[in-house]
């Protein structure tokens, strides 16, 4: 046998690699596209992941709809404060979770302070927390596939005790979150322990508070919003008054007074986020209402009672907040009520009203007295009206702003 000289060689394999070149090209034409086909849907397939990625976002207002009010901290957490309060989104995706940022509350087992929040995904509540830990991501069960979906993340215990945080929102979607729609018709609801659902979960009058039985969205305020389909900010705290908060004693308690917070972003005795609510005075221009309701004057009674100069100097003092209210609230009607736990100061409310309108020459003022609530109805923690009592609350104040701003 000869030997193949070197250059034998290199002329075989050449004409090898000439070969399998040309039988690649006519296996692929005589496959019609196969070859073609394969190479579109990994594109495609790349494409897809694209689109249909995880991204986190900060909760600013260019990505949810702010309601109520809340604030970012130096940190990117957005604080949520009050009752109420709350974001809103929507995106079309698979998955969503949110990373929620705790207080100086949020440990474990911490039921009566720790703040609790829910979730909502296109209207129905999916979660129902506490937060009892200082950070921790929520996964938001989604039941529908690859869809558009509206997420709202809402705060329903009160800034008194605790406050909760956004850190971010991760989906795993088409494009970016998007905020809701803003509705037509805005209404801030200033109160106490009654707009925020005391106990409203608890329907046993001799249990007490609790952050884990408060709901804002069983109340009257929240309820009223949602039958005018309004948007809304609540500032409201239990046992708070115009004069006085509750007293047990008889005894006047005004360290739980609404006229020097109500400018402010807020109060709360826990600490977390390195924001001093009660320092940082509140921007009204972030919501501007059509109509201003205030429920306040339960607590003032327990100090109050039947004393004459206690009464006229809760008539006074309500006088000097509806002249701040309106100066923070130039075009909005104010609408005044009470009664829902006791009308003991309904006449001295009335009163303020008359008085003030009389000054200020203010038409765009009056007032409204609740029904008190019925033993037929039930009693919730510490004789808190229960929802059955909020609702025909809400059924009647709906009317009356309706009335008022046809």
């Amino acid at each position: 046998m000869r030997k193949r000289t070197g250059a034998a060689v290199i002329g075989i394999i050449l004409a090898s690699v000439v070969c399998f070149t040309a039988c690649q090209k006519e296996g692929s034409s005589s496959s019609g596209t196969g070859g073609t086909q394969g190479s579109t849907e990994q594109q495609q397939t790349t494409e897809e992941e694209k689109e249909l990625s995880e991204k986190s976002f900060i909760p600013t207002d260019e990505y949810v709809k702010l309601i109520g009010r809340s604030q970012m901290n130096s940190g990117d957490v957005l604080w949520l404060v009050h009752s109420g309060s709350a974001v809103e989104f929507t995106f079309t995706g698979t998955k969503a979770s949110v990373t929620m940022q705790g207080d100086s509350t949020a440990v474990p087992g911490n039921r009566d302070n720790a703040a609790r929040f829910a979730v909502y995904v296109d209207g129905e509540r999916v979660m129902d927390e506490q937060m009892l830990q200082m950070q921790k991501e929520f996964e938001i069960p989604l039941s529908g596939g690859e869809k558009e979906y509206t997420v709202k993340i809402i705060k329903l215990s009160e800034a008194a005790n605790s406050i909760v945080g956004i850190k971010s929102i991760n989906v795993t979607g088409k494009g970016d979150i998007k905020p809701t729609a803003s509705n037509d018709l805005k209404i801030e609801f200033i109160g106490d322990s009654i707009t925020c659902g005391y106990g409203v979960d608890d329907e046993d009058r001799d249990h007490h508070f609790a952050t884990s039985t408060e709901d804002a969205t069983r109340a009257y305020a929240f309820k009223t919003a949602e039958l005018l389909g309004a948007d809304y900010s609540l500032v409201s705290f239990s046992g708070h008054g115009i004069i006085s908060g509750y007293s047990g004693d008889g005894n006047k308690v005004e360290e739980q007074l609404i006229p020097p917070i109500y400018t402010k972003l807020g109060k709360s005795y826990a600490t977390g986020g390195n924001i001093k609510l009660n320092e940082i005075d509140w921007d009204f221009s972030k919501f501007v209402p059509d109509v201003v309701v205030i429920n306040l004057g339960t607590n003032d009674a327990s100090y109050t009672k039947t004393d004459k100069d206690k009464r006229k100097d809760y008539t006074d003092s309500y006088v000097e907040f509806l002249k701040t209210v309106r100066e923070k609230n130039p075009d909005a009607y104010i609408l005044c009520t009470l009664g829902i736990m006791g009308t003991d100061l309904c006449d001295s409310m009335h009163d303020a009203v008359d008085a003030y309108k009389s000054a200020a020459g203010d038409e765009k003022v009056s007032y409204m007295d609740f029904a008190v609530q019925s033993a037929s109805d039930g009693y919730a923690a510490d004789w808190h009206p229960t929802e059955k009592t909020h609702a025909k609350a809400a059924e009647k104040l709906a009317e009356e702003i309706r009335n008022l701003i046809k």
